[in-house]
């Protein structure tokens, strides 16, 4: 016979069996709580299905494109050296 667990106490009455019950023993960070912000943001996709492809259009529009590396080395040969002082004028 091994050694058994002592249940924990409870300081509500509820039914050994019953959702509550499994609420009650559950550590702290498996509690179903949801921030105002989660909150919100479900509604908002409830309230309109269509908002991340929408999102997900607008991030390509700006983001989400082909890089031309040729233009890119281009770009980089092109760099004017950045002097150490930048408001110093040059002394000739």
């Amino acid at each position: 016979m091994g050694l058994q667990r002592p249940q924990p106490r409870l300081k509500w009455r509820v039914a050994p069996d019953s959702p509550a019950a499994r609420i009650l023993n559950m550590p702290l960070f498996w509690k179903p709580y949801q921030s105002d912000v989660t909150q919100f943001i479900e509604s908002l996709k409830q309230a309109k299905p269509t908002l991340e492809h929408e999102q997900r259009e607008g991030r390509a529009l700006l983001w989400d494109r082909a890089i031309d590396r040729e233009q890119l080395a281009q770009a980089r040969q092109a760099r004017v050296p950045q002097q150490a002082y930048v408001y110093q004028t040059k002394v000739r």
